[in-house]
């Protein structure tokens, strides 16, 4: 199709949408355009939801969306809207409900027929051109669809309005007071762990899914409790994920998941979600174990978000695709032949073994490169000398990576998503004060000050931003994550800023957000948001946070900060409506579990005083952040900058005892003496 032939979705931002604007289909956006037509011509809507780093999404594209006479079908049938789910969650959200509710399951490409209310009456995931694997073909389906609506339209309307009346439903709250015990920790761990797989790593068979929430729970339960079973399955996990063909071994970073359930053959997407989650998650456990490994592991993933996922402005890019020209995965396979071809046949053979690329290839006759044993154990295979086998590995690695960046490239999806913005500003800031690395500070403070700047707009946070436009408001988890990363930031930099928009995001987000009616109730979208037949709600957390746990988080911690219990209470009130979903699905509560491990905790607060450019203060701030310590809550301040009246209030007279850097702590509501001696300062924390 000629540009002459765009359709309408030429004229928007986000790369999913931008990747169909020369399909046949006459596809619209979601918007009063769309919906007014559909009324009008009294047709159904074809709802089709996916996004830019989906592989079945571009399968069905090439498919169907690109077949003239399929497109002809959708298009005198139907009126046709295409959705990009990570720039329009809510939309995504109760359509992905309805068709669960329809079918048992779900997935992208999401396919929903609607009526022109935008009830939903049918749908699925993936349809393929013809009959195959179970599966209907498409054009079969619209057919039936479009039959059913003109002949059958009093059952296809019932059907919508069942739908829509189960699914619009305002929150079940029961008001009844649950009580929040370390009891519910406990269950979830036992369920959990009767869910693991002991010899991959892991929840149940293949595919998997890293799980960041539960894995950061875990850490959490073994800090608390000291249970060595719940370290053990987080460290055999971690040491399988990074072992295996969902880690890139050469470049650094995770892909989505793995089809399989040791970790080996991964879709190849890349998410940023992924990467600030797990990069904080080895962070932590090398903290737990000093395990340097896990410590590499981490510093690769941010480092890989730095050179591929980073924007000229601060902002940080969405994902890399799976397929490079129609081919899944290409741009990370390799045979035995390339890899000869650039390092010789002795080290090129070598190298091959380490990372067990074998003759018949794991994916058409190509290999995904993953680690069958160690550098110890593979020397004791082979009879070489560890050290060499490192060194032969770790200059292979640089070559090869070399060589790769000379292959096409997977393309990215370079819109900029708040609250996935607001997990990595949260991964970089926790990572440059753990591994004094000013890089990652500086990173993180750009972050932050293009968020605050360009992505708010008249007070109100944006959800996403591309080509200078940011056109939706910010959701929930946009609101919350962000809020974390800036706690997260002001906790390594002492700046007051930060701690001050923290602050005044945390009540707009209880503003925006909350039900007034159902104390604990923070729906997904804000006032000014589209109104669809469900207001979205989702509480459930997947491999991210949902954006009702991370607020929870959040109102804790700055709670603890300024002691304003009244954000306490609204945590408390939302832990309590999710108590039986934790017990239930753990799994599906990592996030959660974590805010009422933080909601439970003894509290423990730090204030620092002092520049942040002193090495007293320096000194002072690796005492406290040395160890794992996930409940702390730092705050602090350079002597003589300007703060708000609400950071006044916190400062509370705090200062520099004798001219030095000064540390106060309370702990359980006992304030101790302040410390300017970072060796007396550990010394009171081991004890």
């Amino acid at each position: 199709m000629s540009e002459a032939e765009a359709n309408r979705l030429a004229k928007e931002t986000s790369p999913y949408l931008l990747q169909h604007a020369h399909n046949p289909v006459d596809w619209y956006p979601w918007g009063d355009e769309a919906l007014a037509r559909a009324r009008q011509e009294d047709k159904p809507i074809l709802l089709s939801v996916g996004y830019s780093a989906c592989h079945w999404c571009h399968v069905m594209e090439r498919e169907s969306f690109e077949n003239e006479e399929i497109a002809r079908l959708m298009n005198e049938h139907f009126i046709c809207i295409k959705v990009d789910r990570e720039e329009r969650p809510d939309i995504d959200h109760v359509y992905m409900e309805a068709v669960q509710a329809m079918t048992g399951r779900g997935g992208w490409p999401m396919t929903v027929f609607l009526t022109p209310d935008g009830g939903p009456f049918y749908g699925g995931t993936y349809f393929p051109p013809e009959d195959r694997h179970g599966l209907p073909a498409f054009p079969r389906v619209l057919l039936a669809v479009s039959e059913a609506y003109r002949a059958r339209r009093s059952q296809v309307a019932g059907v919508a309005r069942d739908l829509v009346s189960r699914l619009g439903q305002g929150p079940t709250v029961d008001s009844g007071v649950k009580s929040l015990t370390a009891d519910i920790l406990d269950d979830a761990f036992r369920a959990l762990e009767a869910s693991f797989d002991d010899e991959n790593g892991g929840f149940g068979p293949g595919p998997k899914f890293p799980q960041a929430p539960v894995l950061e729970f875990l850490l959490r339960y073994h800090h608390r409790t000291r249970e060595a079973r719940a370290l053990q399955m987080v460290e055999l996990t971690l040491d399988k994920m990074a072992a295996g063909g969902i880690y890139d071994q050469l470049g650094g970073g995770f892909h989505r998941y793995a089809t399989d359930g040791r970790w080996m053959i991964p879709h190849f997407e890349k998410m940023l979600y992924d990467n600030a989650l797990l990069s904080r998650i080895y962070l932590h456990a090398y903290q737990v174990s000093g395990t340097a490994a896990y410590r590499r592991i981490a510093e690769e993933t941010l480092d890989y978000a730095l050179r591929e996922m980073t924007s000229p402005a601060g902002g940080f890019y969405s994902s890399q695709d799976a397929d490079v020209d129609g081919q899944e995965g290409r741009y990370y396979l390799w045979t035995p032949g390339e890899i000869a071809g650039v390092l010789g046949e002795e080290n090129g053979s070598l190298v091959s073994g380490y990372y067990g690329i074998g003759s018949r290839g794991d994916l058409e006759g190509s290999s995904v490169l993953h680690v069958p044993a160690d550098s110890v154990k593979f020397a004791a295979e082979t009879g070489l000398d560890p050290a060499g086998i490192e060194t032969v590995i770790a200059r292979s690695r640089a070559r090869l990576l070399e060589e790769r960046g000379r292959r096409p490239k997977p393309s990215r999806d370079d819109k900029i998503l708040a609250s996935w913005n607001g997990l990595m500003l949260q991964a970089l800031a926790e990572a440059s004060s753990v591994l004094a690395r000013e890089d990652y500070v500086r990173a993180a403070v750009a972050n932050a000050s293009f968020m605050v700047s360009t992505l708010t707009k008249a007070g109100v946070l944006m959800h996403s931003y591309k080509d200078s436009a940011s056109a939706i408001p910010g959701y929930l988890d946009d609101y919350a994550s962000v809020i974390r990363g800036l706690l997260s930031l002001h906790e390594e930099t002492l700046e007051p800023r930060w701690l001050q928009v923290a602050a005044d995001l945390a009540d707009a987000m209880e503003q925006r957000f909350g039900d007034r009616e159902h104390p604990g109730v923070l729906y997904d979208t804000g006032p000014d948001h589209s109104a669809l037949f469900a207001r979205p709600r989702d509480t459930l957390d997947s491999v991210k946070p949902c954006g009702g746990s991370s607020a929870a988080d959040v109102l804790i911690r700055i709670s603890r900060v300024f002691g304003d219990e009244s954000h306490d209470r609204a945590a408390a009130a939302m832990l309590r409506l999710v108590r039986d979903q934790m017990l239930a699905h753990p799994l599906a509560s990592g996030n959660w579990l974590c805010a009422l491990d933080l909601h439970l905790s003894d509290s423990e607060e730090f204030f620092v005083v002092g520049r942040r450019d002193n090495p007293q203060t320096e000194n002072l701030l690796a005492a406290i952040r040395g160890q794992y310590r996930p409940n702390k809550i730092l705050a602090g301040l350079h002597p003589g900058d300007a703060v708000s009246p609400l950071v006044e209030r916190l400062v509370g007279g705090r200062v520099m005892v004798d001219g030095r850097p000064t540390a106060y702590i309370c702990r359980q509501g006992t304030c101790h003496p302040p410390v300017s001696d970072p060796d007396q300062l550990r010394r009171l924390l081991q004890d």
